[in-house]
């Protein structure tokens, strides 16, 4: 008995869409396994917890997990709440179809397509040359302080690169939000700000920190953006104030690959370098994940 084509077609594409997932997931299991197998045996207690040595060619990486950490930190601190705010506003504020909408969404649609590296300059002339220039003239009469690339400077460079993921994120978070809530918000007598805090952003909290989480997976990957503005080469102390330049871990892979006097030397902590800076990386990735399956589990609760 022959098949009807529709669901020939359709068994093909299933079949299609299955191959597909199972080999990204088996791509992403092969590069794990690769660099578990060069860089496991590096990995140690003393290689978390020292500072690099001898060029980068002995010693440990903790300068470079602490300052990866602040980062992110400092980078979400500065980036999601100007980007939730600004979602909010195109989507309850503004009203539909005006120039001035059209105009943030068009700078939102640039923010997404501009080049990382662009980036970097960008925080470079501006926030390191322009910004931290006017603070040191009014503040400290021309004495360096803040004109300088800093971990603050590198921070707002990601913060305004992740701006367009956490935008529209929240955007299309708070579009599913049923239009009832609303409603019936209004029909209690709330105000449009009492609706907005106490029924939007709960309701649309898991789309609001899939963004989050989205932001910290790029902000924590990216090297190009920091190049300028803060990074260093190799650093044995923490940074102790927002004006002090830091160790990251995407940039330490990037000099051990590029600019390492021993290669042969370097190539175990390289590939050691890059498991913790991918087991960061999934750890805050889990950690937000966490948050929003146990705001979503609320969120049930408060409906039954």
């Amino acid at each position: 008995m022959r098949r009807p084509p529709g669901r020939i077609w359709g068994f093909l594409f299933q079949t299609l869409t299955g191959l597909a997932a199972f080999l990204i997931v088996a791509l992403v299991a092969v590069i794990l396994t690769h660099l578990l197998f060069h860089g496991w045996h590096s990995l140690s207690w003393g290689f978390l917890t020292q500072a690099p040595q001898n060029a980068n060619t002995e010693g440990g990486i903790y300068p470079a997990i602490i300052g990866t950490f602040l980062l992110v930190l400092l980078m979400t601190v500065a980036g999601v709440p100007l980007g939730v705010l600004t979602a909010i506003y195109l989507q309850e504020y503004a009203r539909p179809g005006s120039r001035v909408v059209q105009l943030v969404r068009l700078a939102v649609q640039n923010l997404a397509g501009v080049p990382s590296i662009v980036f970097g300059l960008f925080g470079l002339g501006f926030f390191v040359h322009f910004a931290g220039g006017s603070i040191d003239r009014l503040l400290y009469g021309g004495e360096l302080h803040y004109a300088q690339p800093a971990i603050l400077w590198a921070a707002l460079t990601l913060a305004i690169m992740t701006l367009p993921t956490v935008i529209v994120a929240t955007e299309e978070a708070l579009r599913a939000v049923p239009r009832g809530y609303r409603e019936a918000a209004y029909a209690l007598g709330a105000t449009r700000w009492q609706m907005v805090w106490h029924v939007l952003i709960p309701q649309s909290m898991g789309g609001i920190l899939t963004g989050t989480i989205l932001a910290i997976s790029r902000g924590a990957g990216e090297v190009a953006p920091i190049l300028f503005t803060g990074a260093a080469y190799s650093l044995p102390d923490l940074p102790h104030r927002l004006t002090d330049q830091f160790m990251e871990l995407g940039y330490h892979v990037f000099i051990l690959a590029t600019q390492s006097p021993d290669v042969d030397a370097t190539q175990p902590i390289l590939y050691a370098t890059v498991v913790v800076l991918l087991g960061l990386t999934f750890s805050l990735n889990f950690t937000a994940i966490l948050i929003r399956s146990r705001i979503r589990r609320r969120l049930r609760g408060m409906r039954g």
